[in-house]
């Protein structure tokens, strides 16, 4: 897969009028970016909101911050940096290690499940509108990773039996390609994990579900904001094309920053495919204004949150 995206994007890029490009990008008026801060700043809560469902203490504001400052680390350091830095922004509110340990895994599996999950949703406006699956069917393969998730963090949450059983089971695995690994330090981590995350999971999980989709959501808002920007009208591409786009080349995100090269190859594909070539350059346009916001608008807000962590903690610089 990773070779068909490379040729793809090699090729796309290869063809692309970057001149057009940039009279694409001249559409942009001023009051765009103050729109798409204001959009980009709603998306970020909805990300980082689980942390606060699952961690006792952390207001929706405190979560927002923490996520927006781990990004920041996991950008700018190696793991596990970012972990550290959130754990210390825990311990400077009160919040025990464990808890927060806990609930940024589950924050972390929570999204993974509607990371990966998000293609059967295309799949569902594929049938509604008629449209042709094609290579997309190994999308399926996402799929089956979000329910192996959702499946095994329901076995952990039922019973402390079925945590063990999981811990151990998925630690026998893991221990065949590292045999340093012990599925016994597994079983009990899963144990401890499930008594950190169970009081606040049955009323967290669903919230937390309801707001990660709601952050795709606009996520693609500001995708299809930004192609319009540029110049890319309805009536070249509909809407329900880009989301189709947006929803099967979500899951590769997984990648470092947010999959870009793959996920935008991968959307400007389908565009160009719905659109025609005429429309190429402004997608590309579309596309490079919408990883400005996403990419450096989080590094930018994470700056900002660090800066107001260290005054209001009077934690020093190198508290990481």
């Amino acid at each position: 897969m990773a070779l068909v995206v490379t040729v793809v994007v090699v090729r796309l890029v290869g063809q692309v009028d970057w001149g057009e490009v940039r009279a694409a990008l001249a559409h942009l008026a001023w009051w765009h970016a103050p729109v798409l801060l204001a959009v980009l700043v709603v998306r970020q809560v909805l990300n980082a909101l689980p942390l606060s469902l699952y961690i006792p203490g952390v207001s929706a504001y405190r979560a927002t911050q923490n996520d927006q400052v781990a990004i920041l680390m996991s950008t700018i350091a190696p793991p596990p940096s970012d972990i550290a830095l959130r754990m210390a922004m825990f311990s400077s509110w009160g919040v025990p290690v464990a808890k927060g340990l806990a609930g940024t895994l589950m924050n972390t599996l929570t999204f993974y499940i509607v990371r990966f999950g998000a293609p059967v949703v295309g799949f569902v406006l594929l049938a509604v509108t008629g449209g042709e699956v094609g290579l997309r069917w190994a999308d399926l393969v996402s799929v089956a990773i979000s329910v192996t998730i959702f499946v095994g963090l329901m076995l952990v949450v039922r019973s402390e039996a079925l945590a063990r059983k999981v811990g151990t089971t998925a630690g026998g695995v893991a221990a065949r390609v590292r045999r340093s690994i012990d599925p016994e330090a597994w079983s009990a981590a899963c144990v401890q994990f499930r008594v950190d995350v169970a009081a606040r999971f049955r009323r967290g999980f669903p919230r937390s579900i309801l707001a990660l989709s709601a952050m795709l959501v606009v996520d693609l808002t500001m995708l299809v904001m930004s192609l319009r920007f540029v110049g890319l009208d309805t009536g070249e591409v509909p809407i329900v094309d880009i989301a189709i786009a947006y929803l099967f080349a979500y899951p590769f995100t997984l990648f470092p920053f947010s999959g870009i090269g793959i996920v935008d190859a991968l959307v400007l594909a389908a565009i160009v495919q719905a659109g025609g070539a005429e429309v190429e350059a402004a997608a590309v346009a579309g596309l490079v204004v919408w990883r400005v916001f996403t990419i450096g608008g989080p590094l930018a807000l994470g700056a900002i949150g660090l800066a107001a962590w260290r005054r209001t903690s009077g934690a020093p610089a190198t508290s990481q």
